[in-house]
């Protein structure tokens, strides 16, 4: 997974191969002990970047809240609705408790998920925990994209993606791996991560 320039024969420097970019991949894959878990707030960009990582180790994906509309037939801001956030989180833990049994390559998780202290301590147990990181302006951004985020529809989204993130950063911090996803294409923060956790395993 090193970006160190090959040299050839001649002595200029090449780029590695795809061949030997996808056997160290290969070789991350088979060396990984736990599944990576992308933790952060809504509009990092956990769903998208975990499908790259999983597309890129060649492994399975799966996002967390998706996972449990499936599970309840109904959508997140519908269950948050009917039976309030407690409810959800406990669901949640659940959900994600069971996506971790099924060995899941990646899984990106709800921006809720992490500050639950069951479900952070069964992260951390059985996960490797990434904190995708992001400005508030990025998020806002990212956010403003879609109307069914039910903690960002009673008031400026700023200022509670602001007040979320000085709540929440302290628990996103007890991930072992941060990586900023601020103005970086998703692509280009999915390597950052895998080559992240190659180090954090090493």
């Amino acid at each position: 997974m090193s970006n160190r320039p090959q040299t050839s024969e001649a002595g200029a420097d090449a780029a590695p191969s795809p061949d030997i970019e996808r056997q160290a991949l290969h070789d991350l894959r088979r060396r990984l002990p736990k599944p990576i878990v992308l933790v952060g707030l809504m509009g990092a960009g956990k769903s998208t970047v975990g499908r790259k990582v999983a597309s890129l180790l060649e492994c399975s994906f799966c996002d967390a809240d998706e996972a449990i509309e499936d599970a309840a037939q109904r959508s997140v801001s519908e269950i948050f609705e009917a039976h309030g956030e407690a409810y959800f989180r406990e669901g949640e833990r659940r959900v994600i408790a069971r996506l971790m049994r099924e060995e899941t390559g990646v899984i990106a998780t709800g921006g809720g998920a992490f500050c639950n202290n069951e479900t952070r301590e069964l992260i951390l147990e059985e996960g490797i925990a990434v904190w995708i990181d992001c400005d508030i302006d990025t998020l806002v951004e990212r956010t403003g994209r879609r109307n069914s985020r039910p903690l960002l529809k009673n008031g400026d989204p700023k200022e509670i993606l602001t007040r979320l993130y000085e709540e929440r950063a302290p628990f996103y911090a007890e991930a072992p791996i941060r990586i900023s996803g601020s103005n970086n294409p998703h692509l280009e923060t999915a390597k950052n991560i895998l080559e992240a956790v190659e180090r954090w395993l090493s």
